[in-house]
């Protein structure tokens, strides 16, 4: 048996809240769409998710992740280590502090419930969204 998740991410105290909910398949359209009615304590939203793939034996007594997709963050402010450097503002030291260390080259910040900010990996994808869907007027 093989069956596919999206695990959203949102703010969390020190650690992101996440929730895990079945999908048909990798659709970013779908799960971008499911992202709006996620909810997480204290009304955080998801700041990204990640597709899954789990599959379970005839033997197994439970699933197995298979594989991971990229990480996709909904919406949100790419920063460069050069830029945040540059303003050369106090209140970014811990942050200038972690991305040296670490060798984070760029960091997301995202404002969709509360400010976070995460590093940016090559392989991650940054997706146009708005966490309230925009309604056409006619």
């Amino acid at each position: 048996m093989t069956k596919h998740f999206v695990t959203f991410y949102s703010p969390g105290t020190f650690v992101s809240e996440t929730t895990t909910e079945p999908i048909n398949s990798w659709d970013i359209k779908a799960a971008m769409a499911l992202a709006r009615s996620v909810k997480e304590r204290y009304n955080a939203v998801p700041y990204g998710f990640q597709f899954s793939t789990r599959t379970r034996g005839e033997n197994d007594l439970d699933s197995s992740v298979v594989k991971k997709s990229r990480m996709y963050y909904l919406g949100g402010k790419v920063e460069t280590l050069a830029e945040i450097e540059a303003r050369n503002d106090p209140a970014e030291k811990i942050l200038l502090d972690n991305m040296r260390c670490n060798g984070y080259k760029k960091v997301l910040i995202n404002t969709n419930s509360w400010h976070w900010t995460v590093p940016l990996r090559p392989t991650d994808r940054v997706l146009e969204f708005q966490i309230k869907e925009e309604k056409c007027q006619e």
